[in-house]
Formats: C-alpha cells, sequence, structure tokens
C-alpha cells in the first residue's frame, strides 16, 4: 500500500480532484462557478511558466549536444517518427469515420438555409503564405514572450542552442546561466504541481456548471455520434495503439514503464484540455519513463506543436461531418488522399491552448475544402466536445513518440539506461 501511494500519489491526488470537481459541478451548478477564479488561477500558473520553460528546455538541451551527429540524429528521428504516428492517426480517423455516418444529411436543407455563406470571409482571414510565416516568426522580440507564438518561440530556442554549440568555449558561460535557471524553473513546477488537485477541481467543477447544451435539435445526434465514436475510437488508441507504439520503442519493459508513469501527464490534460499547460508534466513523465533528457526535453515542446495524435484524428472527424451534412462524398483515391492531406495540414494550426486553439484549422479546413463560412461554429462544438479526449491523445502520443526516438537514437538497450556509443572517425581523430 505504502507503495502505491508513493509512485502514484500525485495520480489519485489528482483523480480524488477531478472527481470532486464533477461532482460540486453536477450538484450546486451555478453556484460551482464560485470556483473558477481558483481555476483560472491553476492554469494561470501554468500558462505563465510555458514560454520560460520552452526556452529553456529546447535552448540547454540541444546546447548539451556535443555531438553534432546526435543532434541531427534525434531531430532527424524526431521528424519520422512525427511523421509516422501521424500517419497512422490520420488512417484510423478516416476509416472510423467512414465505417459510422457522423451526421445524418437529411437535415441538410434545412441546417444549410440557417448558414450564410461568406467566401470573401474566408478569403480575407485566410491567407496561407502569410499565416506560415506569422506562425514561425515574428516581428518583435517581445511577441516571443507569448504563449500565441509558441511555434515561433521553439524556432528561436533551436537557433539558439545550435548558437550556443557554435560558440564553442565562448558560449559555456551562458550555457552555465541557462543550464541554472531550468533547474530554478523545474522546481517551480514542483510548487505549481502541489496546487493540481484544487486547481483542476476548481476547473472542472466550474466549467460544467456554465455548460451550455443548447444546439439546433437537427445537429444533437450528429454531435452526440460524433462524441461517442470518437471516445470508442479515444478508448482504442489509448490502450491499443500506444501500447503497441510503447512496445516498438522499449519492449515490455518500456510497455510497464510507460504505463507506470504516464498517468500524471494524461490526467492533467484531461482535466486542463491543454497541451502547453501539460508540457512540464510531460518532460517529467518521458524522464521517469527512462528516455533520456535531451531526447525528452526536444520531443516534448516540439511535438507539443508539431504532433497532435487527438486533433489529427479531431481534424478528420470536422471534416468528415460537414462532408456528410452537406453530401459530399470521397470515392476517388485522389479525394480520400486529399482529405488525409488537408487534416494533417490543419493539424499544424491547431494551437496548444484550450478551447479555440483549433479556430486557425478549422478555418484552413473550410477554405481548402470549399465549405460554406458559416459552418466554422458546427466545427466548434465538435472541438468543445472532443476536447479533453483528443488533448490526451496530443499529449501522451509525445510520450511514446520520445520512446521511440530514444529507440532510434541510444539504441534497443535505452530503456536500460545504455547508450549507443558514438563511432569515431579515426582518420578525423589522427
Amino acid at each position: 500500500m505504502k507503495n502505491i501511494w508513493k509512485n502514484y500519489k500525485m495520480t489519485i491526488l489528482l483523480l480524488l480532484g477531478i472527481i470532486a470537481g464533477v461532482v460540486i459541478g453536477f450538484v450546486a451548478k451555478e453556484k460551482a462557478l464560485v470556483l473558477k477564479p481558483l481555476g483560472t488561477l491553476f492554469l494561470n500558473m501554468l500558462f505563465v511558466v510555458i514560454v520560460p520553460l520552452i526556452f529553456l528546455n529546447v535552448t540547454t538541451a540541444i546546447s548539451k549536444m556535443k555531438s553534432p551527429k546526435r543532434l541531427g540524429k534525434i531531430m532527424g528521428s524526431i521528424v519520422g517518427v512525427f511523421l509516422l504516428t501521424s500517419i497512422v492517426a490520420v488512417l484510423v480517423g478516416f476509416f472510423s469515420a467512414r465505417v459510422v455516418k457522423l451526421v445524418s444529411t437529411e437535415d441538410s436543407e434545412k441546417i444549410l438555409a440557417s448558414i450564410s455563406s461568406s467566401d470573401e470571409l474566408v478569403e480575407e482571414e485566410m491567407n496561407l503564405g502569410e499565416r506560415t510565416v506569422n506562425l514561425i516568426t515574428v516581428d518583435d522580440f517581445s511577441k516571443l514572450l507569448t504563449k500565441g507564438n509558441i511555434i515561433a518561440l521553439l524556432v528561436f530556442s533551436l537557433a539558439v542552442g545550435i548558437a550556443i554549440n557554435m560558440s564553442g568555449e565562448k558560449g559555456e558561460a551562458f550555457k552555465n546561466v541557462l543550464i541554472s535557471a531550468n533547474d530554478v524553473m523545474g522546481n517551480v513546477i514542483k510548487l505549481i504541481m502541489y496546487y493540481a488537485p484544487i486547481g483542476l477541481g476548481s476547473y472542472i467543477a466550474s466549467f460544467i456548471a456554465s455548460f451550455d447544451s443548447e444546439v439546433g435539435k437537427d445537429l444533437v445526434n450528429g454531435f452526440l455520434t460524433t462524441f461517442v465514436v470518437y471516445c470508442v475510437v479515444f478508448l482504442i488508441y489509448f490502450f491499443i495503439v500506444y501500447t503497441i507504439f510503447a512496445f516498438i520503442g522499449g519492449g515490455k519493459k518500456g510497455v510497464k514503464n510507460f504505463w507506470k508513469n504516464v498517468w500524471p501527464s494524461a490526467v492533467t490534460a484531461f482535466g486542463t484540455c491543454s497541451s502547453a499547460a501539460c508540457i512540464p508534466v510531460n518532460i517529467q513523465t518521458c524522464k521517469k519513463i527512462g528516455v533520456s533528457d535531451d531526447i525528452a526535453e526536444t520531443t516534448v515542446p516540439l511535438g507539443t506543436s508539431f504532433h497532435k495524435d487527438g486533433s489529427i484524428i479531431g481534424s478528420v472527424y470536422k471534416l468528415m461531418f460537414l462532408a456528410y451534412l452537406f453530401g459530399i462524398g470521397f470515392a476517388t483515391t485522389g479525394e480520400i488522399l486529399g482529405v488525409l492531406g488537408v487534416a494533417l495540414l490543419a493539424n499544424l494550426l491547431v494551437t496548444a491552448i484550450p478551447i479555440g486553439g483549433g479556430t486557425i484549422s478549422e478555418m484552413l479546413i473550410i477554405t481548402m475544402m470549399g465549405f460554406p463560412a458559416g459552418a466554422l461554429p458546427l466545427l466548434t462544438v465538435i472541438a468543445t466536445i472532443i476536447d479533453a479526449p483528443a488533448t490526451v491523445l496530443n499529449v501522451v502520443g509525445d510520450d511514446v513518440s520520445s520512446m521511440m526516438v530514444a529507440r532510434i537514437v541510444d539504441g534497443k538497450n535505452w530503456i536500460n539506461g545504455e547508450k549507443e556509443p558514438v563511432k569515431i572517425d579515426k582518420n578525423k581523430k589522427k
């Protein structure tokens, strides 16, 4: 019993906090809104450390890589693993949405009548080239210090880390300052997590109390079907697909370590609906599983922006929901590949924040598939009802991805603390 409490204390406390929040939300109803400030306090504490955490983690992780070969191998492995797992996610989403019709087209005329098409609005709001530039860069340093520009911050952090390595001995002093700051930030996270059970419970209670379930009667069945199907796929993906990925990454011991340590990340993701808020917890989870510091501190921040299994499946469901609604079929191979491509591209534009983080990607879906702009609120509803399970898949997907990256970079015995030796060029040594 003592060992169970020691190993799972935080998980148990987090679960108790969430359960208490659910009960309070349903029983107290609007009275539970008084707890909203406590939940907001928890989120604000997490959000305020995101920028320094990402910068310090990514920069120090790369600056510690003495071997350019290891840095290149880690980054190459991350790209390969993210691409592979994203393809698996988009295929699972597409075929599950083909098996079960998410919404009936019988109501199409009535629903279309209530949707005002505005192609001009879409064109004005969505310029893919400008959106891409704004996604990876900012025009002022101060803008890097906001959680709304995480991808630009990642690009800057990668550049600083590489620059430290290029500076050699002259960059050591700066690197040591960043390493020290990173250690301090780790302790700040620990302090915040002491408040997590209260903060999460309060957040859930106030969310339930303020939840508005009034939607159009013609769409209720469609939304309900989408939610149920997504939850079934979520359970299959979470327990089966991620177990397979964990086994690929670390064998039987990898599976054991994964399921022993993943719960704090999963519970925090479910409670906050924010991948960004989970970065601190998720990095610690990867390290407890056995992933080396440099891989964990690079994979998780990059994964938060570029690798989201749950959001990919969600993007497919949003796209297929509108396709069924407007009576559009995808029969040819080219059309199917187009759907999968749009879903993957839309995933890159999902930001790591709670409800509303997918608005840019939803506009991309509407634009590229030619749907009416008035359909955006429908996608927002879908994003809202699947947000919690989608965030869990987004976050936990980075854990198994880090394990597979470790398998590639550090060899098959990484789970036992052994690293694949770096090959030295004998001719260069001479």
